[in-house]
């Protein structure tokens, strides 16, 4: 029985408009082809990504993936209305994950699920991949955009990503060569990075009543700028430093922050002794230690603490990798029959 036409419905009557997604599509395509190496052979828009692997660049290749998200550093952005640096923040986050196991990365693929698609915050949050991929000489081959009306609010948005690197199999960190007596460095962050945010806004949004736009005199700039610092990348200080038999680990403090995650690579029978003064510790991570009172224990759990990337070393390459790196020595390992692998002291 043929439908009453006044009475049809349409798919964007549903919510979902096809024609915005692929304007979106359109507007991105001339930038993403930026982030491309003539390892791309495929086009924005296929069904899958292409790309060659360069063999004569690795003798025992050995593919790296990881894949993550930004978290509810997401509802800052929303709040600030600010969308340029959550994507520098995906992509930076997943090539530091890599970057651990000594890969360098090849290519990477975004997914965004929105509950209306508004094409300008869209091509803002592809100019941040874009932008990351490119200083990062990682090519953007693909991604998805899926405009879901009953699963997300109107302006709520959701980020993830897959990086793939490489890595040869003789040059996969950590090395078996972690000993007493290495040193234990610590390059800094340029904030929370994507970790802890929820307790962040916790204190900072419902317990002090700050808002994005508030200027506080620790920070020297307003709260959103501070809280939307892009998550840094390690790859640039870092990549000289790979191949070195010397450079022993390397620890992305994510979730979980030092202890959590330094203590994935440290051995059995080894641990880390930590010295991280609270002098040492940045303004804002103070400011949400005292605004919450959190406890000490919680602040070591759920943030970086100003330390976003741990390196392991032998001590006679510790003072290029502190020259070169700006970072500092925050420590040592020490033989133990403790099972806790690493310790403040």
């Amino acid at each position: 029985m043929p439908h009453d036409p006044i009475d049809s419905i349409d798919y964007k009557q549903a919510g979902v408009d096809i024609a915005a997604g692929e304007k979106a599509v359109k507007a991105i395509k001339a930038k993403v082809r930026t982030t491309y190496s003539n390892n791309v052979l495929s086009e924005l828009g296929s069904f899958g990504g292409l790309f060659r692997l360069d063999k004569a660049a690795w003798e025992h290749p050995v593919l790296v993936a990881s894949t993550d998200g930004v978290g509810t550093k997401i509802l800052v952005a929303i709040a600030a209305h600010r969308f340029d640096s959550v994507g520098q923040d995906l992509v930076n986050h997943c090539v530091n994950d890599i970057l651990v196991q000594g890969a360098v990365p090849q290519f990477f693929l975004d997914y965004i699920g929105v509950g209306a698609l508004d094409p300008i915050i869209i091509e803002q949050i592809i100019d941040g991949f874009v932008l990351a991929c490119r200083e990062n000489e990682c090519a953007l081959i693909g991604g998805e955009m899926a405009e879901m009306p009953g699963l997300y609010k109107v302006g709520d948005f959701d980020l993830a990503g897959t990086i793939v690197g490489m890595v040869d199999e003789s040059q996969i960190l950590p090395r078996a060569g972690i000993a007493a007596n290495d040193v234990v460095l610590g390059l800094p962050s340029t904030g929370l990075h994507t970790n802890g945010y929820s307790l962040a806004r916790k204190v900072l949004f419902e317990k002090m009543s700050l808002k994005v736009s508030s200027v506080l005199d620790d920070l020297g700039e307003s709260l959103g700028d501070a809280l939307l610092r892009v998550h840094k990348s390690y790859l640039k200080e870092l990549k000289p430093f790979l191949q070195n038999p010397h450079l022993h680990a390397l620890a992305h403090i994510t979730g979980g922050g030092i202890a959590g995650n330094l203590s994935r690579v440290i051995p059995s029978g080894l641990q880390a002794q930590i010295k991280l003064a609270e002098s040492e510790i940045p303004a804002l991570f103070q400011i949400i230690r005292k605004g919450g009172n959190v406890q000490d224990d919680v602040m070591r759990q759920s943030f970086n603490l100003g330390i976003g990337m741990i390196a392991v070393c032998a001590p006679d390459l510790a003072m290029e990798i502190c020259a070169s790196c700006n970072a500092r020595i925050m420590g040592s390992i020490e033989q133990t029959s403790s099972p806790q692998k690493v310790r403040y002291v």
